[in-house]
């Protein structure tokens, strides 16, 4: 399947099956080192950061496979039949920048869209704020982390 973002490349996204969450788990550690958190910071976070079966089983979850090979994921949270929450937007570092987190975004905006629904959310890692705000997201609260000191953006895009 040729694509227009990636023409050389066979891209797709298809739904996670829960024998993936191993995976989905090394590309969510993967993915929030790239903003430089220590091994430390890291393991904090290690139980939210760990994708399990029954996270699959239970909520929306979808890769990213690049020549069949899963490089990324997303995954929302049906809060109500018009609010979803994106809980999870991760690509491996080595694919960061490189147009593949737009990809997934587009697919999960596109995908709610046909849903009928009317406002998403998010909490965004500061260091991914940005990208957020230029799908038209705007943050609404800060959220304290686990980290003191740390907050993280409450965002919210509203159709």
């Amino acid at each position: 399947m040729q694509n227009n973002f990636f023409p050389l490349e066979i891209v797709k996204i298809v739904k996670a099956t829960p024998d993936l969450h191993l995976i989905l788990s090394e590309i969510t550690f993967d993915g929030k080192a790239f903003w430089g958190f220590s091994e430390a910071i890291l393991n904090i976070w290690r139980e939210e950061l760990t994708i399990t079966e029954k996270y699959i089983l239970e909520n929306e979850t979808y890769t990213l496979l690049i020549n069949d090979q899963i490089v990324g994921y997303y995954s929302f949270l049906k809060l109500s039949e018009t609010l979803w929450k994106l809980d999870n937007l991760f690509l491996f570092q080595k694919f960061i920048g490189k147009g593949y987190g737009k990809f997934l975004m587009e697919d999960f905006l596109k995908r709610s869209k046909i849903s009928g629904i009317k406002s998403l959310i998010l909490d965004a890692e500061p260091n991914a704020e940005k990208f957020y705000l230029k799908f038209g997201f705007k943050v609404y609260e800060l959220k304290e982390s686990k980290i003191i000191g740390r907050f993280l953006p409450k965002m919210r895009l509203d159709f």
